[in-house]
């Protein structure tokens, strides 16, 4: 028997962990509009970004073959495309609704900075992928100069 042989007879599972890179080389970019509530400075006022997600995707290999399928990784990324996303207790929030744009808002319970951004899009995912996926990191560009992630 040929040690290609051997490798394709083991199950997936032997594999051990893989990590899934989406937009490593070419960020997934949403237009998001928002603002910091209690800022002192100019991002207090509602304004938006062309951001760019990217997010690795570690854990075991599933029968499909890959960590998690790249279209549930983009798919919770997409729910803020076009969106405007306001932290709780925003009058904007009312404002939205009462225009009949609701729809429009992602609510946080936190500002929604590039850091939040980034914690609340890992945890959206963990909720939704399999329990074969050990960690989800996530990296989002609000500029140039800004990135935030871990």
């Amino acid at each position: 028997m040929t040690e290609g042989t051997v490798a394709a007879a083991g199950t997936l599972a032997d594999a051990g962990e893989r990590t899934l890179h989406v937009g490593a080389d070419r960020p997934i970019r949403i237009s998001t509009g928002h603002r910091i509530l209690h800022h002192d400075g100019r991002c207090s006022r509602p304004h938006g970004h062309n951001y760019e997600v990217s997010v690795a995707v570690t854990g075991a290999l599933t029968e499909a073959g890959w960590v998690v399928d790249k279209g549930d990784v983009t798919a919770v990324i997409d729910d803020w495309d076009h969106r405007f996303l306001l932290e709780r207790g925003d009058p904007l929030v009312e404002a939205f609704e009462a225009s009949g744009d609701g729809d429009a808002v992602v609510v946080l319970d936190h500002p929604p900075t590039a850091e939040v951004m980034a914690v609340v899009l890992e945890r959206r995912m963990r909720e939704r992928f399999p329990d074969t996926v050990s960690d989800v990191a996530v990296t989002v560009a609000e500029t140039r100069e800004l990135r935030a992630g871990h």
